[in-house]
């Protein structure tokens, strides 16, 4: 059987895929598609159902808790590895409601999370991810909020940090704060969905154990970007949650989706978010 797989060209996607994409561990007889697209344009796909499996922001996943469930391998978690909110000079958090903020999409878990931290932020712009930093520096935007590897490349552009959304996160909820992760059709057969979770662990733990392994890989599509970059950015967003998630990992998920029922941002929902 063929599924249709999602995930970014960012390397800690590149770096946990790799193992079932070059078939270096047992898929089960699967047949896996790669479709390999920016976070936010694989989100929109998902609310057309046009994939089989796919990486997806926690934002965008709990809009579709009816179409698909959360494996229990290849999530990214974790502590201090929240999206930044940056400009070129320090804004005090009372004037953010007044200022235009570029942000990488509607539905990724960055802007949940702006919205959270500032509810009355309402004047953003959606861009590529990688546009950000050049929209802050070239005056288009008064602030930028950024993700992936730009944390680590925004302050040799003489951009400074106005908050970590993910230690807002943090300090509210005293759990790890969750980004993105790996979620399979619910309407594929229940067996096929069981196969997909055990393949996913295998790669990531392949992954995590032969970490060389996948380096071709991980390149090819960080062309661009500094091999230190790319190594730093695996390490912080594959951990012990992206191996599995754990009780920890999935209350914190769990606890994402009650504040966004709570708040009105999600329909309220019944429905677990995980694999069965």
């Amino acid at each position: 059987m063929k599924l249709s797989l999602g995930f970014s060209p960012c390397p800690n996607d590149t770096f946990i895929f790799d193992a079932i994409i070059h078939k270096k561990v047992d898929t089960e007889g699967l047949e896996f598609e790669p479709v390999i697209e920016d976070v936010e344009a694989l989100n929109q796909m998902a609310f057309k159902q046009e994939l089989d499996i796919t990486k997806l922001s926690f934002h965008a996943f709990a809009h579709l808790l009816a179409h698909y469930a959360l494996l229990d391998a290849g999530s990214a978690l974790g502590k201090n590895v929240g999206p930044l909110l940056i400009a070129k000079t320090n804004i005090a958090q009372k004037e953010f409601k007044n200022k235009h903020i570029a942000i990488p999409g509607k539905f990724t878990t960055a802007n949940f999370l702006l919205s959270l931290a500032f509810p009355r932020a309402n004047y953003k712009t959606e861009m590529l991810f990688s546009d950000i930093e050049q929209a802050v520096l070239d005056d288009k935007v008064d602030a930028g909020l950024i993700i992936h590897e730009n944390r680590f490349t925004y302050q040799d552009k003489g951009l400074v940090k106005l908050i970590d959304l993910g230690e807002y996160w943090e300090s509210t909820t005293q759990m790890p704060i969750p980004l993105g992760g790996i979620v399979v059709r619910r309407s594929l057969d229940t067996a096929i969905q069981q196969a997909v979770n055990r393949v996913m662990s295998r790669s990531v733990a392949y992954a995590l154990d032969h970490p060389e392994s996948s380096r071709e890989y991980v390149a090819q599509y960080a062309q661009e970007m500094d091999p230190e970059v790319m190594q730093q950015h695996i390490n912080l967003y594959v951990n012990e949650y992206t191996r599995e998630l754990g009780n920890e990992g999935k209350a914190a998920v769990q606890r994402m989706f009650d504040i966004a029922m709570a708040k009105g941002v999600i329909p309220v929902q019944e429905r677990p978010p995980f694999v069965g």
